[in-house]
């Protein structure tokens, strides 16, 4: 009975995932991600069905577990030999633009009064690569709805500004095709957004555009892990503290429990396609079922979603996502010429 109970919001949420990914195909250019289309499709639905709890068990499951699983399943296309092929001089620039992220967001995130949680999934999403960073982290923080439908919001905000500025400032600035597709590609968030500023400049600038967000894709692994042990950290604390006059608590404290297990299979599937020989064809099917997976989850989310809950949040996490974009474009355009790349 349980498990019947589960399949009205599956059904619903494979359902506007289905639609979304629809309406991302009709788009002349893929300048806003099915992820996207499918959260804002669910935020519009949940006014109707906030009431229907028939729906509400298969919601749930749909953002955490499906969730969950699409990220395991993006290991495999994480190749983290994928750096050999795009060299030093785009890592340079993705390092100095991810502590700008996390180290300036840390304290922009307390400047706003924003809660750690919301303030690090912009910075992720700002700094890695979009919806795909804020969904892989919003599971091992326990982030609320609310706030990734946020951070999502926040992220494809600025990234509409920037497909349209990036080519004219690049060109104003005389820009190489290769010195372009750094600074698309690390600085720019969601993927499909990179590959259409990136085309937008020239072919040659979204193909270098696209292997350099490939390989900053790959931060999402050790971010994964940071933010895994600072949540069990702050759980053992907290427990720590409600167990002080609570044995029965405290015995019942266990790693085990809070421990998010998903991210070994996100890094073992990480780990076989590094090591081992897959065929193209089974990571680019692997990738699309995860990506899929994925704009489930996301529809779901939007499904948890309200748009009154979302403005009570106020303006304050669009600052907030506003000045780390555009700290990065900054950050990223200074290193390209300090590095005499520009």
């Amino acid at each position: 009975m349980k498990i019947l109970k589960l399949f009205p919001g599956i059904i619903l949420s494979v359902a506007i995932a289905a639609l979304a990914c629809f309406i991302e195909s009709l788009l002349p250019i893929h300048v806003i991600g099915s992820a996207v289309i499918a959260m804002f499709i669910g935020m519009i639905i949940n006014s109707f069905i906030s009431k229907a709890h028939i729906l509400k068990t298969g919601i749930k499951f749909t953002s955490k577990k499906i969730l969950k699983f699409a990220i395991i399943l993006l290991g495999l296309s994480l190749n983290i030999t994928t750096i050999l092929h795009v060299g030093r001089l785009s890592l340079t620039v993705m390092i100095f633009t991810l502590l700008t992220c996390f180290g300036g967001g840390y304290f922009i995130g307390k400047a706003l009064g924003l809660n750690w949680k919301l303030s690090n999934l912009i910075s992720a999403g700002t700094g890695i690569c979009g919806g795909s960073a804020i969904a892989a982290i919003a599971p091992t923080i326990d982030a609320d709805d609310n706030d990734v439908a946020y951070a999502m919001s926040a992220t494809f905000l600025f990234d509409m500004a920037m497909i349209v500025l990036f080519p004219i400032m690049g060109r104003a600035l005389g820009m190489t095709d290769q010195a372009f597709g750094i600074w698309a590609g690390t600085a720019v968030n969601d993927t499909s957004s990179v590959v259409a500023t990136g085309y937008a400049f020239s072919e040659g600038a979204g193909d270098f555009a696209t292997m350099v967000k490939l390989t900053r894709t790959l931060a999402i692994i050790p971010t994964v892990i940071t933010f895994a042990f600072i949540q069990l950290n702050l759980k053992r604390k907290e427990a720590a503290a409600k167990a002080e006059s609570n044995e029965e608590l405290k015995a019942n404290f266990s790693i085990k429990k809070i421990f998010p297990w998903f991210i070994l299979g996100f890094l073992a599937m990480s780990i076989v396609a590094s090591v081992f020989p897959i065929p193209a064809a089974v990571v680019s099917e692997t990738k699309s079922v995860s990506k899929f997976l994925m704009v489930c989850a996301l529809a779901a989310i939007g499904l948890n979603t309200s748009f009154k809950s979302m403005k009570k949040a106020g303006i304050r996490p669009m600052i907030h996502g506003f000045i780390i974009s555009a700290l990065v474009v900054v950050v990223a355009l200074v290193v390209e010429i300090c590095m005499g790349i520009v």
